[in-house]
């Protein structure tokens, strides 16, 4: 039987928008941004396997990211949407992206924040994987709650400690909402070192894609100079003073930007189709 993905749709804007969200989210974790993007899309707010109430891919590893991959053309299926636009977060960039160079087609724009195209190197992969194990082991033999304390610990997620205290406690919530076996499982089959590596295929990528990274994730914002250095149409902005989750982080910026992005007009001109790519596209701050 097919993998299929809870979800839900809520605003009356005319931009179809795929949301994709990070490792230990769920399809709420773009709900303080309605009041901010109804009027301007239509969102599509999936819950990836092992969160809020997907489940688990048939197959682990490379072949479960891919399975998930077709689950999500399964979603605007159901919806008989025939093309939409993309944002994810982290972990759902990095299935933005593949969704996008799997069914170009099927979508309009791509936005990723704070996303990876993968890991180049076959030794890399094979570290993260091992790193993704010792977590998983850590996860089963602590719980959830140890997990939770241990991921909001990182530096990485510095500027998500600076919220409201409601807001970290929404967050908080919504982290400690998962399961043991979801976390693991997630950690099998949607990890960076089981996804495909995509760097090689940035240049066939040929959707408008908006690049967004905080100012202090040093390492996400080095990797979307990178990724902006091969993508034929790019646009990137960095935002002062977030980390690694701006879309929490200063939520009315990043909303703007988003909501400026697909408004945008965008024509392609078929004449120039076989020209070199003009790098001066990857625009935006930093």
């Amino acid at each position: 039987m097919a993998l299929k993905l809870a979800y839900e749709t809520w605003g009356e804007g005319k931009h179809p928008l795929l949301l994709l969200h990070g490792f230990t989210g769920n399809r709420s974790s773009f709900d303080h941004l309605r009041p901010l993007l109804s009027e301007q899309v239509r969102a599509i707010a999936v819950d990836l396997p092992g969160h809020g109430e997907t489940p688990l891919p048939s197959r682990t590893g490379r072949d479960g990211f891919l399975e998930t991959v077709e689950a999500l053309l399964g979603v605007l299926d159901e919806l008989k949407v025939p093309m939409a636009n993309l944002l994810g977060y982290s972990q759902g960039a990095r299935f933005a992206l593949a969704a996008a160079l799997t069914k170009p087609e099927r979508f309009g724009r791509l936005i990723m924040e704070s996303g990876s195209p993968g890991l180049h190197r076959r030794q890399e992969r094979t570290e993260r994987r091992a790193k993704d194990a010792n977590l998983a082991t850590f996860i089963r033999q602590k719980g959830v709650e140890a997990f939770v304390a241990h991921w909001e610990s990182q530096p990485i997620f510095a500027g998500l400690r600076n919220l409201p205290a409601e807001q970290q406690e929404v967050l908080r919530a919504r982290r400690r909402s998962c399961t043991v076996e979801g976390l693991v499982g997630a950690l099998e089959c949607l990890g960076l070192g089981v996804q495909p590596d995509y760097w090689p295929e940035l240049q066939r990528q040929r959707l408008p894609t908006l690049l967004l990274t905080g100012a202090l994730d040093e390492k996400f914002t080095q990797i979307a100079r990178r990724m902006a250095a091969e993508l034929p149409v790019v646009w990137r902005r960095t935002f002062e003073g977030s980390s690694h989750a701006p879309h929490m982080e200063v939520p009315e910026e990043y909303a703007s930007e988003v909501v400026s992005f697909l408004k945008t007009p965008w024509y392609e001109a078929p004449q120039f189709e076989n020209a070199a790519p003009d790098k001066s596209a990857a625009g935006g701050n930093g």
